[in-house]
C-alpha cells in the first residue's frame, strides 16, 4: 500500500497508509502534503505547515489543547518512530510477532533483533523466527521504543544480554518508552531494577516474582514510561497502548478495528452448524500451509494455541525455500516444503490468511492435491481470514456455512456475518488476524473437549466463556 509521511497529534511523525491519512486530513480540513520525495520536490520552495488545535478529555476528566499538524514542506522527509523488539531462545512467538506486526501497521520502524548468537531464533512453542538484526548491530542505535516479549526461557536469555541491558537501562533513564509483557516484567525489567516504584503486571504464573505493594492484577498497566502486560492473550491490547502513546488514540482505534479486535460475533465465540465429532483416537496431527505474504499473526498464533494443547503440527511452506516472509515482513521458517510432503496424510489442514499469501497458497498444486484428498477422506479442513475464499475456489466450501475476513466475506456463498469462528460439520473457517486465538481455541475443543481448550486460555492469560459451544 502506497504511503505518504505527515505529523500528527502533537507534531510526532508518522508514516500512514493513504486510506487512514485521508480520513485524518479531510477531518482538519486541509490538503494532503509532503508526498513521497524526489529529486524534483525536494527542490521546490516550502510551503506553511497547516494545523489546527483541539481539545482530548482525558480519563481523569481533565482536559489539554493540543496542536494537531499535517506538514506541507514539500520535499521534507520525516522519518517514522524506531522500534526494537529483542528476541532469544524461547520467547513467546505470539507476543513478538504481534507486537511487531502491529506497530509495523502503525507505520513504525520495527527492528526484530536476536540477543543469540544466530539470527535464527527457535520461539517457545518452536516456531522459528528470522530476527533482522544482532543485538550487537543496534547497540549505538536510538529507539523510540524498546518492547520485550515473554515466554521462558526467552525472558531469561534476553535477562542475561549485557548489550540489551545498558540500552533498556539508557532508555529508562532518558524517560523514553519502554515495556515488557507475560513473564519479561518479572524475569528480566526486576532484576535490571526498571520496576522501582511502578505499578507493573505480568503473567499470572511470575507475579508472585514481583513486588506485592507494586504489583498489578490487570491485562494492562502503563506507568509513566513502562507498559507492562500479562501475556499472550493480551498482547494486541499491549500493542495498540504502544501505538496509543507513540501515534495517539486516533490511529490506535484505527488499527484495532483493522485488525478486528472489536468484532463482538456469537456470546460463545463459535458459531457450530451440522456438528459431528472431531475426537480421535491418536494424537492429532495437524498441517499449516504457509506462503510468503501469509498473516504471520495467523501463522503463529494457531500454531501456538495447537501445540500448547499436545497437536503435534507441521508447518510447510508452498515456496521453492523453507524461509517465508511474512505479510508485515516477519520472516518465519518452516519445518518442510509443501512437495515433500504432499505423500503424508494429516488430520486437520489449516491455511491462515493475508491477501497475497491467500493467492500463492491457491497457486501451490501440491496443496490443492492435500485439500481434494482431505475432503474425499472425509478429514478435517479450515482456514482463516482471507484464505477461506481458497476454500471456496476450490469446491470445498460447498453447501457449508462459514466465515472470513471481511474483505473477502462476499465471495462465499453461505456467509455468516459478524461470526468470530463458523464450524459446519467437519470444516472450520475464521475471521482472522486478532479473533485467530478463539479459532484455535475451538479447534481444541472440537478435537479435545472444552476442558482442554479453557486450560490453554488460561495459559494464554484469555477470557474463555463457562459456556463454550
Amino acid at each position: 500500500m502506497n504511503s505518504v509521511t505527515c505529523c500528527f497529534a502533537q507534531s510526532h511523525p508518522i508514516r500512514l497508509p493513504n486510506s487512514i491519512l485521508e480520513r485524518k486530513v479531510k477531518a482538519f480540513g486541509v490538503k494532503r502534503a509532503c508526498v513521497s520525495p524526489t529529486a524534483a520536490t525536494a527542490a521546490q520552495p516550502r510551503k506553511a505547515a497547516a494545523s489546527k488545535q483541539s481539545t482530548k478529555v482525558d480519563r481523569d476528566g481533565s482536559s489539554a489543547t493540543a496542536t494537531i499538524t499535517v506538514s506541507a514542506l514539500v520535499g521534507e522527509p520525516i522519518g517514522p518512530k524506531k522500534v526494537l523488539v529483542p528476541i532469544g531462545f524461547g520467547s513467546e512467538e505470539m507476543e513478538a510477532v504481534i507486537i511487531v506486526d502491529v506497530l509495523r501497521r502503525a507505520g513504525a520502524e520495527v527492528t526484530l533483533a536476536s540477543v543469540e548468537p544466530q539470527l535464527e531464533v527457535e520461539a517457545s512453542a518452536g516456531t522459528k523466527l528470522v530476527a533482522d538484526l544482532s543485538i550487537s548491530s543496534c547497540a549505538k542505535a536510538s529507539f523510540d521504543l524498546i518492547a520485550l516479549p515473554g515466554g521462558m526461557p526467552g525472558s531469561a536469555r534476553l535477562r542475561d544480554c549485557e548489550t540489551l541491558k545498558k540500552m533498556t537501562s539508557k532508555q529508562a533513564e532518558e524517560k523514553k518508552l519502554y515495556g515488557a509483557i507475560c513473564a519479561a516484567p518479572a524475569v528480566t525489567l526486576q532484576p535490571w531494577g526498571l520496576l522501582k516504584r511502578k505499578q507493573v503486571t505480568g503473567h499470572p504464573a511470575f507475579m508472585d516474582k514481583l513486588s506485592t505493594f507494586w504489583a498489578v492484577k490487570s491485562n494492562l498497566q502503563v506507568t509513566g514510561e513502562l507498559t507492562t502486560s500479562r501475556g499472550p492473550g493480551t498482547a494486541f491490547l499491549f500493542a495498540i497502548s504502544l501505538v496509543e502513546q507513540m501515534y495517539g488514540e486516533g490511529i490506535a482505534k484505527e488499527i484495532g478495528n483493522s485488525l478486528l479486535m472489536h468484532v463482538t460475533g456469537d456470546t460463545s465465540r463459535a458459531v457450530e452448524f451440522n456438528q459431528v465429532d472431531w475426537s480421535l483416537d491418536h494424537p492429532p496431527k495437524v498441517l499449516v500451509p504457509i506462503a510468503d505474504g501469509s498473516e504471520e499473526t495467523e501463522i503463529v498464533t494457531v500454531i501456538d494455541v495447537l501445540r500448547r494443547a499436545k497437536v503435534e503440527v507441521t508447518v510447510a511452506s508452498v515456496e521453492k525455500s523453507v524461509k517465508v516472509s511474512a505479510s508485515q515482513g516477519t520472516k518465519i521458517v518452516a519445518d518442510s516444503l509443501i512437495v515433500d510432503i504432499s505423500e503424508s496424510t494429516y488430520d486437520l489442514i489449516i491455511l491462515p490468511g493475508g491477501v497475497v499469501g491467500m493467492e500463492r497458497l491457491h497457486k501451490s498444486k501440491a496443496l490443492k492435491k492435500l485439500l481434494k484428498e482431505q475432503e474425499a477422506g472425509g478429514r478435517l479442513y479450515g482456514a482463516s481470514g482471507s484464505s477461506p475464499a481458497v476454500l471456496h475456489k476450490l469446491g470445498l466450501l460447498k453447501n457449508r456455512k462459514a466465515t472470513a475476513h471481511p474483505s473477502v466475506l462476499s465471495k462465499l456463498n453461505n456467509a455468516v456475518d459478524n461470526a468470530r469462528v463458523v464450524i459446519d460439520g467437519r470444516v472450520v473457517t475464521g475471521a482472522g488476524l486478532a479473533t485467530t486465538s478463539d479459532f484455535g481455541l475451538a479447534i481444541v475443543g472440537k478435537l479435545f473437549g472444552q476442558a482442554r481448550a479453557r486450560s490453554v486460555a488460561e495459559g494464554l492469560v484469555l477470557d474463555y466463556p463457562k459456556s463454550h459451544s
